[in-house]
């Protein structure tokens, strides 16, 4: 298989040098540029065409929120996965609506991270816990009927808040991993969503998962 081809976008040059060791030590994924800023992570990904960015989101010149709207309208086959040091929940929803594949902490560890890149190449929303249960916190109390989700949908749709991807979700209900994918979709149709991070912003919005799955 081809290695996952990993664009890095982070103004802080120390974080660059270590998120560049963190890809040595995988084969399966690869490092094809460095960038210090949003603009110049939009430009190069028109150059370089990644697979993902690993997209800081406050940056000088063009933040990490805009960059990641306008890379996902440009160019739609190359994910974004936002990294950050900040446990601000509007942060967080603000690059999830921009089309981020992800939001994980500086402090994952390489594993975390690699999986995460993995999972979020396959088409997988990746949420550090952390920044999971923050949103859920910070989400408004409200209602909305019209949604009819059946339980198990409901079940898959809260471990989806929860940051899960398709192959935990399949091992935490035993269910079968096509399954779980044909559960998600019905989600995203019932919701009307585009994407996982959309269905995740809409279900926190109208309340629809329990805090406490």
């Amino acid at each position: 298989m081809n290695p996952i081809r990993v664009l890095i976008a982070d103004d802080h040059s120390v974080v660059r040098t270590g998120l560049r060791m963190f890809l040595l030590a995988f084969e399966d994924l690869e490092l094809v540029g460095e960038v210090s800023n949003g603009l110049e992570a939009v430009r190069m990904a028109e150059q370089v065409k990644p697979d993902i960015i690993l997209m800081d989101l406050i940056m000088p010149a063009m933040d990490g929120v805009r960059a990641t709207a306008e890379i996902r309208r440009r160019f739609p086959e190359t994910r974004v996965i936002a990294l950050t040091s900040f446990s601000e929940a509007q942060l967080i929803h603000d690059a999830l609506q921009a089309g981020a594949s992800g939001c994980i902490l500086k402090t994952a560890s390489a594993a975390e991270l690699a999986n995460a890149i993995r999972s979020a190449h396959i088409g997988n929303t990746i949420l550090s816990p952390e920044l999971s249960d923050l949103l859920l916190q910070a989400a408004p109390i409200a209602h909305y009927q019209d949604v009819q989700l059946t339980p198990r949908e409901k079940e898959v749709l809260a471990l989806m808040v929860a940051g899960k991807t398709n192959a935990e979700i399949s091992e935490a209900l035993t269910l079968s991993l096509s399954t779980v994918k044909f559960h998600v979709s019905n989600i995203l149709s019932k919701l009307n969503t585009r994407s996982r991070g959309e269905a995740i912003l809409y279900s926190l919005k109208h309340n629809l998962v329990d805090p406490a799955s």
